[in-house]
């Protein structure tokens, strides 16, 4: 009589597939695709893992025939690098386009000449990021896009 029970949970942080995974169907459903193009590949994993936690599905591609090869699957954005050896980012973003109207489409790059040809060239309502930038500012971005 009057004792008290108490119970210890240990809580281990999970990883942003475990999570997506443990989280409810409905919601695992809801997810944003977004498929990444970039070559860096430093870049590459750090622009996935800010997404993944942002609570994107991301799938990252080193360039662009990987990217170009999953274009058949649905995506809510592609956020490509423009270059990129062998299929450049505008090119990975007129076959998106052409396959999946009203794809939000970015573009991410160093230079600065690139950047401006890139308006010209890219797909209508394509925004365009110059490298550097912080991860933080990318999934604003991102956010802004699908949000719109």
């Amino acid at each position: 009589m009057g004792q008290r029970v108490y119970h210890v949970l240990t809580l281990k942080p999970l990883s942003s597939l475990a999570y997506a995974e443990a989280r409810p169907p409905i919601f695992r459903d809801a997810m944003r695709r977004i498929l990444l193009a970039e070559d860096d590949e430093s870049l590459r994993g750090f622009l996935a893992r800010a997404l993944e936690r942002a609570g994107y599905e991301v799938t990252a591609c080193a360039d662009g025939e990987e990217a170009v090869a999953v274009l058949e699957q649905d995506w809510d954005l592609l956020l490509t690098d423009i270059v990129m050896p062998g299929i450049d980012g505008i090119e990975v973003a007129r076959q998106a386009a052409a396959r999946h109207p009203g794809l939000r489409i970015m573009f991410i790059t160093g230079f600065a000449a690139v950047a401006l040809a890139a308006t010209d060239q890219a797909p209508a309502g394509a925004k365009v990021l110059s490298k550097p930038i912080h991860l933080r500012e990318i999934v604003s971005e991102v956010e802004r896009m699908i949000a719109a």
